[in-house]
């Protein structure tokens, strides 16, 4: 079956006899699971074999869009990268902004598999039909930033770059991969997958388009979208200030973390806030077809980035008890170049401070010590000194040198910054996530923080709760649609979808789409061994009670965890060891 929107074509390179291939898109998949990340975890079901070493020659990078890429779709320009993940054993899918997903549906593709291991340093330029293998011995050790300015002045801003650092090189189980200077996939050591193949960099540009049933049509209804739906207040603040919006509302709901989550909400939080970060901000950034433009380049003294977001702002700032704001742009300059996602990064850096602080082992560095943070951060990518200890993350280190009950991860993904103790739903959502803990899968404190429409302190109800955010992101993420167009619905998702391809699809179809993909990132997961026993919570939040903020004297019995995992389970459909039954994942293949 043939579908627009699509190229229905996938690239195949073999990184390993320097060869590339091209083959039609798996449309059986596509009919499932859209595109962007449900098409890739059906690949990686599909082509990843059990048990593969995450670093070894078996294991794949998948690039994939969706069929509103390379479209006007407002905030459709994101793509999909994929890949066992090396930090927690699961299957693991980044968005990553800028460019280079619309790039890669104008050469031609739906989706770009790179295979095997180079024999040497290399990088790869796509363009179009042509495919070149480039030596990148010139380039390796180089920080991230440096690289693309070398490749941008050598081949032109045409093309879109991906890159890894030094991090992903030293295969860190939390590089990132960067693309356009300033976008990353970070979580889960996606950049070191890249960096175990030998690949250095990808150059991807693009000459054709993308053909839709009726182009008039689209076109003009896709403007009134974007006026009607997009253009709102409830969107467009994320122009103005970014995620710094988040500062105030998180700190005020009493889930913004201090000092590695052992409590929450910093009365001082507006030396940093939004209002004094803004004062910075030299310029402005958008993705390929947004609406929003939420890029903020700041500048204070030697530092520089695109951001910072709520997330580095917080595990670079109050979680590590920083309020200084240099500081947190310099942690998000020099992370991005060494290669290092920030959460991760930030959070096993904050664990090594308390660590030192409690006298159970020292790192050399304490709260409050911003200098120390951008010390180890090169120690981590570079795996020299103390951050050859710390460079696979605060589980691994935890098992090694103690610290396990405030080490927060859930399966070796360290926590975002959002506390869960003033959150109970986003105690679940962190369990249950497909790669470990995150935030992207469903986020809770809309509704139970900011909103306040249902009650944060109680396990009742949270099971569906978290099951409707969860679905929702799912069948969005699939579409590649950023998640910063929050007033987009299944209603809006199901037209566009239908105005692009020419297949009428239906709301009842999203809801189907968003579900099949939960359950088949959980078959991937179920095939590698996890169960129930994997869905966690660190000891800390349900042994030590808050003491400041909104949320103080909260804690989450386990008898609530477990009662909201079991809910969350019934809602799913699966056993209550968290397996899946036989038929449901033969049904989704």
């Amino acid at each position: 079956m043939k579908m627009m929107g699509y190229q229905n074509q996938v690239l195949r390179i073999d990184l390993r006899n320097q060869t590339a291939s091209v083959e039609p898109l798996r449309m059986d998949f596509a009919e499932k699971y859209v595109g962007s990340k449900g098409l890739a975890i059906r690949y990686m079901y599909e082509e990843l074999k059990p048990g593969i070493d995450p670093l070894g020659p078996d294991n794949k990078l998948f690039l994939t869009t969706g069929p509103l890429t390379g479209t006007p779709v407002p905030c459709s320009g994101k793509l999909s990268v994929a890949a066992k993940s090396p930090a927690t054993g699961t299957m693991n899918d980044c968005s990553i902004g800028g460019h280079a997903g619309i790039r890669i549906k104008f050469a031609g593709y739906d989706m770009i598999i790179f295979e095997n291991i180079a024999e040497s340093p290399c990088y790869v330029i796509i363009e179009d039909d042509e495919v070149e293998f480039v030596d990148a011995s010139d380039l390796w050790g180089k920080g991230s930033h440096e690289t693309e300015a070398i490749l941008a002045e050598k081949y032109g801003i045409e093309y879109s770059i991906m890159s890894i650092g030094p991090a992903g090189e030293n295969m860190s189980n939390m590089a990132c991969i960067n693309s356009d200077y300033y976008r990353q996939a970070g979580r889960g050591g996606i950049g070191a997958v890249m960096g175990s193949k030998k690949m250095k960099a990808i150059l991807i540009k693009g000459t054709k388009g993308v053909k839709v049933p009726d182009i008039k049509k689209a076109t003009d209804r896709i403007l009134e979208i974007l006026h009607d739906n997009v253009l709102q207040e409830d969107n467009t603040f994320i122009y103005d200030v970014g995620t710094t919006a988040f500062l105030e509302a998180c700190n005020d709901g009493g889930i913004m973390p201090w000092k590695n989550f052992s409590d929450t909400t910093d009365v001082q939080w507006t030396e940093y806030n939004g209002d004094v970060l803004i004062q910075h901000r030299e310029g402005k950034r958008g993705c390929g077809s947004c609406g929003l433009g939420c890029g903020n380049f700041l500048k204070i003294g030697d530092a520089i980035c695109e951001g910072p977001e709520y997330e580095t702002i917080s595990v670079a700032g109050p979680n590590a008890g920083i309020r200084d704001p240099y500081s947190i742009v310099k942690f998000n300059m020099v992370a991005d170049d060494v290669g290092l996602d920030t959460i991760s990064a930030g959070d096993t850096i904050i664990w090594a401070m308390e660590m030192t602080e409690k006298g159970i082992h020292d790192f050399g560095i304490k709260f409050g010590d911003g200098e120390g943070m951008i010390r180890l951060l090169k120690e981590m990518g570079n795996r020299t000194g103390v951050g050859a200890d710390l460079a696979d993350g605060v589980k691994i280190a935890s098992e090694k040198f103690g610290g396990t009950d405030f080490a927060m991860q859930v399966k070796g993904l360290e926590y975002p910054q959002y506390e869960p103790r003033g959150s109970w739903g986003m105690s679940l959502s962190y369990a249950i996530a497909d790669r470990g803990a995150c935030h992207m899968r469903s986020y809770a404190p809309n509704a139970e923080v900011f909103e306040a429409s249902i009650p944060p302190y109680t396990s009742e109800g949270k099971g569906q709760m978290v099951y409707d955010l969860q679905e929702f992101n799912a069948i969005k993420f699939s579409l590649c649609i950023c998640d910063f167009w929050g007033t987009i619905t299944y209603e809006i998702m199901a037209e566009l979808l239908t105005l692009v391809t020419g297949r009428e699809w239906t709301v009842e179809e999203m809801s189907e789409v968003g579900r099949r993909v939960i359950n088949i990132a959980r078959a991937y997961n179920q095939r590698e061994g996890f169960n129930r026993t994997h869905d966690t919570v660190p000891k800390r939040v349900v042994k030590e009670a808050l003491q400041n903020g909104p949320a103080a004297g909260q804690v989450i019995p386990p008898e609530a965890f477990e009662d909201m995992l079991d809910q969350y389970y019934e809602v799913m459909g699966w056993n209550n060891d968290g397996t899946m039954p036989e038929e449901l994942i033969q049904s989704l293949l």
